[in-house]
């Protein structure tokens, strides 16, 4: 019983994992706290069961253009938003105030749009079976979100460490003040890196859906409570903090839902916030910064 709940909180922390890197990758290198960020989230689990449906195609194709499409709308958003304030300096209240309009008429127009009923992917389209593997009963969609999360950090962490576009990304990180002068274009860096953001979003929120067999607009409201509580555990703006922080809160949820009570389980990642503010504020892999005067 105990490994059971142990594995369904690995497939749980993962997914977490997925959506708080791109989070974390977002705030880390642009330093904006983006609240369109849960949008995507929704937005890519709705193409995906759009694509699904009415086009009857296979879940992978609809996850992959799910995946390009999530990413091409936060690009899209930042170009029209986040890309005048960056070019202003104004300061990060206002990124944040932008955001929040912009979720607000977001979700509004998909609502209106689609409604807010709860939607499900075709019973066809999943493979909802289960077998046995080393004593627990594990399906071929935990499979795929637990490759998917720890594939997705492995190509990140190497995009980041080890190509010529990591390193301008972690320059714009680190003094993006002067990534210019190195002649970097830092206003196509910004959108690659929104891009790459919410893609990740995007497969997070398809994955989910794939997870529970559960979509509507909203979803991403919840998630985006989830990934603040994972990053800052973690640690603002690191990858490995994100993977290591989702599968705690993961695995901490579902063992409380199992041996406590399924109404307290949303209680573990505030809780959690609260002590790693308290105790680290930096997080398990964040480093504390000094401010001279």
């Amino acid at each position: 019983m105990l490994s059971q709940q142990l594995f369904n909180g690995l497939v749980v922390g993962a997914t977490y994992a997925i959506f708080a890197l791109g989070f974390t990758v977002m705030f880390g290198v642009l330093g904006v706290v983006n609240l369109t960020y849960g949008f995507y989230f929704s937005f890519g689990a709705l193409i995906a069961l759009w694509l699904t449906q009415a086009l009857n195609l296979p879940v992978w194709a609809s996850f992959l253009i799910a995946v390009l499409a999530s990413g091409l709308v936060a690009a899209l958003v930042d170009s029209l938003l986040l890309t005048r304030l960056r070019r202003a300096r104004a300061p990060e209240l206002a990124s944040l105030m932008v955001t929040l309009g912009a979720t607000l008429l977001l979700y509004s127009l998909s609502s209106s749009l689609i409604g807010v009923e709860i939607r499900r992917f075709p019973a066809a389209a999943i493979n909802a079976s289960a077998f046995d593997l080393l004593g627990l009963r594990v399906s071929m969609t935990q499979l795929l979100i637990v490759f998917a999360a720890f594939a997705m950090v492995g190509g990140l962490v190497y995009l980041i460490q080890y190509t010529r576009v990591g390193l301008a990304i972690r320059a714009m990180a680190e003094r993006p003040d002067t990534i210019a002068l190195m002649g970097v274009n830092a206003g196509a860096l910004a959108r690659l890196v929104s891009f790459v953001s919410g893609s990740l979003a995007g497969a997070a929120g398809v994955l989910i859906g794939l997870n529970y067999n559960a979509i509507q607009p909203f979803m991403g409201e919840q998630m985006m409570l989830k990934g603040f509580a994972v990053i800052i555990l973690g640690g603002l703006g690191d990858a490995r903090g994100a993977l290591v922080a989702g599968l705690i809160v993961g695995m901490l949820e579902t063992l409380t839902a199992g041996y406590v009570a399924s109404s307290w389980k949303d209680a573990v990642g505030f809780a959690l916030l609260v002590l790693t503010l308290w105790i680290r504020p930096a997080g398990l892999f964040g480093r504390a910064t000094v401010k001279r005067a």
